[in-house]
């Protein structure tokens, strides 16, 4: 297969390019995820008789994978990040086409931990790619349109979902086929389409932990624990209490994903002009709220309509992500990058290990106390986001060093 360097890549058809690759994969990955995402509700309570523990266990089982992301340092020791991620798209769709093949807990389960370790592997090498293969000046911006690229195409999934499920009467099996299908497509096009990518700067390979980087860590923790709250239990909440279909849940996804194709760009533009500092202050002191009026539809019985809009603005601020993206970027090593975003990953998912099957048996005492929990962690993450620099950069981790205080040894 050819290799071709960056500096070489605008000689390229604009169609071959590195960008264009990372668009081509961010509109690959939520083909398979976002349907599997948004099915998956309504298909685990109607065919497997799923409740708020079993749900729980689900999403533990799904994290794993993530939480085991610094595998990731040990095979690109033998395989290109360009390669190992084609491979771990090809194996999320694989995955998701299979999942209504397995309608008991443990298959589901099984397979879920596949597509887990697809989807979660994938994402990994993704993030690094982006990082090495964006210009630092351009990345907020580029990254804001990849993520609405990535909106763009869950869009049409999920309108083909909400326009034929019901007239067609469509069935779990042939939805996840589908969509499955067309993700393992896209990635086996890819990997022969394209050229394999060098950067300019060899990665590391090997577990690199550098103390400097100890906020980036802290905040990758933090978001961690409180999108499992989200991801597992807000559309959970959906399903359970409020008693949404399928077609009801995805149009809520729907909502989220135009909204997001609109604002994606601009929070780009938002995080370059204003800086990560404040966009990460901003997505952090958001969520408070948002956590605590969850609380407040099972404490005061606040209705469907008040839920629904919780779950556009909190998904919303999700997109504020590349926030922590930048800010890493503007203060690593290049050659840090690969081997820091396996381990990042991996301390995203430390509390995704524990913190879905424990709350849930939370849940099934008092929902309300599970966005309690949530408002808590996103306070948390508040106070480190006040440590972030107004300008990030080597030397300039956080708010101490311009107080002159010495940069940690590594």
């Amino acid at each position: 297969m050819r290799i071709v360097r960056l500096s070489e890549a605008p000689s390229l058809p604009l169609w071959q390019r590195p960008v264009t690759l990372l668009f081509l994969m961010a509109m690959a990955m939520p083909v398979a995820f976002a349907t599997w995402s948004s099915l998956l509700n309504n298909f685990v309570i109607e065919v497997a008789d799923f409740d708020g523990s079993d749900i729980g266990w689900l999403h533990t089982v799904r994290e794993v994978p993530g939480f085991f992301a610094v595998g990731v340092i040990a095979l690109i020791l033998v395989v290109r990040e360009q390669v190992l991620g084609l491979v771990a798209l090809a194996l999320l769709g694989v995955a998701t086409a299979l999942t209504a093949q397995f309608p008991s807990l443990g298959g589901i389960l099984t397979i879920t931990m596949l597509s887990s370790i697809g989807f979660h592997y994938f994402e990994t090498v993704n993030q690094s790619l982006q990082l090495q293969w964006i210009d630092r000046e351009r990345a907020p911006q580029v990254l804001g349109w990849i993520l609405a690229a990535g909106s763009a195409a869950t869009l049409v999934a999920y309108v083909l979902i909400v326009l034929t499920w019901e007239s067609f009467d469509l069935s779990y099996s042939f939805v996840y086929w589908l969509s499955g299908g067309a993700t393992a497509l896209i990635a086996v096009f890819a990997f022969f389409a394209y050229p394999q990518f060098e950067s300019p700067d060899p990665q590391f390979k090997t577990l690199i932990l550098r103390r400097r980087y100890w906020l980036y860590y802290a905040l990758q923790f933090m978001s961690g624990a409180r999108r499992q709250i989200f991801v597992v239990f807000a559309g959970f909440m959906m399903v359970e209490r409020f008693g949404f279909e399928v077609h009801q849940v995805t149009a809520l996804f729907l909502i989220n994903l135009v909204a997001n194709m609109v604002l994606a760009p601009v929070f780009g533009r938002v995080v370059a002009v204003f800086g990560e500092r404040a966009a990460l202050l901003f997505e952090y002191g958001g969520l408070v709220v948002v956590f605590l009026a969850y609380g407040g539809v099972y404490w005061f019985g606040w209705g469907v309509v008040l839920a629904s809009a919780l779950y556009v603005v909190d998904h919303l601020f999700f997109a504020l992500r590349l926030a922590m993206q930048t800010y890493f970027q503007k203060i690593a090593d290049p050659s840090d990058i690969a081997p820091t975003a396996a381990v990042a990953f991996t301390i995203n998912h430390i509390a995704a290990v524990f913190l879905p099957a424990a709350l849930g048996y939370l849940w099934l005492v008092t929902p309300g106390g599970v966005f309690l929990l949530a408002a808590g962690i996103a306070g948390g993450s508040f106070a480190l986001g006040l440590l972030v620099p107004r300008h990030p950069a080597p030397g300039n981790e956080t708010i101490f060093a311009r107080r002159g205080l010495p940069a940690p040894a590594e």
